[in-house]
């Protein structure tokens, strides 16, 4: 419900721009616009150090300015209405991964439950969301289409990321992720994308990819809406 009185809050009560903090618009012209440029440069991005088992990984923007705080104000500030935009970043990294199209599973980074539960909404599922929807509107994955399979859960407790080295990230995530029980039947049937909202050390998507194979999934990489500079920059030399 937490999520609804926000949705319907932000129809009547006057905002400011995420991304920039112009007043009365939650999303001015001028940000989506960055955003939307995010998405048709999305690039092949890496970590340093770069976990075993990381898979491929595409980044539609890096983790700055107007992204970022767009980013913040879906997640954190519960602006539900920005995970279109954001969406169609992620789309733009699913396509660039992708560019043959066909069938796709996009499979969200799952959220802590006591997460979700403080927030009132799980940011990652909501872009996965948007972004298949944008996929199937550009015929990526004519037919079947592309899917969200939210099948990946936590098997026990992590603490939180924030201020840990990517060191300390790989001990704290280490087998912490499993697939729902009768979900591998479904990962098989078509190539999955793993998919979240922002790369930093690449230790979350790399126990995602182990959980995933695990159960017999074929990932073809990882789509993310942003990573940081530095991983843009080491792709770049």
């Amino acid at each position: 419900m937490q999520g609804v009185w926000r949705e319907l809050a932000g129809l009547v009560l006057p905002v400011d721009c995420a991304g920039c903090g112009r007043p009365r618009t939650e999303l001015c012209a001028e940000c989506r616009r960055a955003l939307s440029r995010g998405g048709r440069g999305a690039r092949r991005v890496r970590p340093e150090p770069r976990p075993a088992g990381l898979p491929r990984v595409w980044a539609g923007a890096p983790y700055a300015d107007e992204v970022r705080a767009v980013l913040l104000a879906h997640k954190e500030r519960g602006a539900l209405r920005l995970a279109g935009p954001l969406g169609a970043v992620l789309a733009g990294a699913v396509r660039v991964l992708r560019p043959g199209g066909g069938r796709v599973l996009l499979v969200p980074v799952p959220s802590a439950r006591r997460s979700v539960a403080c927030r009132g909404h799980d940011p990652v599922r909501r872009i996965a969301l948007a972004a298949a929807a944008e996929l199937r509107r550009a015929g990526v994955g004519e037919g079947a289409g592309a899917q969200v399979l939210a099948v990946l859960r936590q098997r026990r407790p992590v603490a939180d990321q924030a201020g840990l080295s990517a060191r300390q990230r790989l001990a704290n995530v280490a087998g912490a992720l499993g697939v729902r029980g009768g979900a591998g039947r479904l990962l098989v049937e078509a190539p999955v994308v793993l998919v979240d909202d922002l790369m930093t050390t690449g230790a979350t998507l790399a126990e995602a990819a182990r959980a995933l194979g695990v159960s017999g999934a074929r990932v073809s990489g990882a789509a993310v809406v942003a990573a940081t500079r530095t991983a843009f920059e080491i792709n770049r030399n």
